[in-house]
């Protein structure tokens, strides 16, 4: 289940073991691309309520794609050492998974020296948490589940496609 590869020395620690933000100012920007997806369980009475688009509150979907925007562009302040970033794309994606699921995809894009990942994953969790605010009056039983990374292309790392192995 683990995909992590095993690298030399975690990055956010300096050589005391002290939290350290990482320098990037010599690396090169280059194209830096992250997908990432979350999934919202809910009964399934609740899940046609979203797909008939009938919630007294109008438009879940909606509200729930624009948080996620939103999170994507403040992830640096809610991550304590990640770096803020000029993002050029955000996209999320929101789609009905019968019986009883939505499915949440986010891409996050830039030109840049670091990388995206927190990014795109903040934007899944976010978007998926909006939806439980907007929904938990007729539906307290809800779970987010399966936030992942499930692409990252770009930097000198290169990309990593979930469940292949390095």
């Amino acid at each position: 289940m683990n995909d992590a590869v095993a690298s030399p020395a975690l990055t956010h620690l300096d050589a005391q073991g002290r939290a350290n933000m990482v320098d990037v100012t010599a690396k090169p920007a280059t194209d830096r691309e992250a997908l990432a997806e979350a999934w919202v369980r809910m009964h399934p009475a609740t899940l046609q309520l979203l797909e008939d688009n009938g919630h007294p509150k109008g438009d879940v979907f909606a509200v729930a794609r624009i948080a996620g925007i939103m999170a994507a562009k403040k992830t640096h302040e809610l991550i304590p050492l990640c770096h803020p970033l000029l993002l050029t794309k955000v996209s999320v994606e929101l789609a009905v998974a019968p019986p009883d699921r939505v499915r949440i995809t986010t891409r996050c894009r830039l030109n840049g020296a670091t990388g995206v990942e927190l990014e795109a994953m903040t934007a899944a969790s976010v978007a998926a948490l909006t939806i439980y605010d907007m929904c938990k009056a007729v539906d307290r039983g809800m779970v987010i589940e399966g936030v992942r990374l499930l692409e990252k292309h770009g930097g000198k790392s290169g990309s990593f496609i979930a469940g292949e192995q390095p």
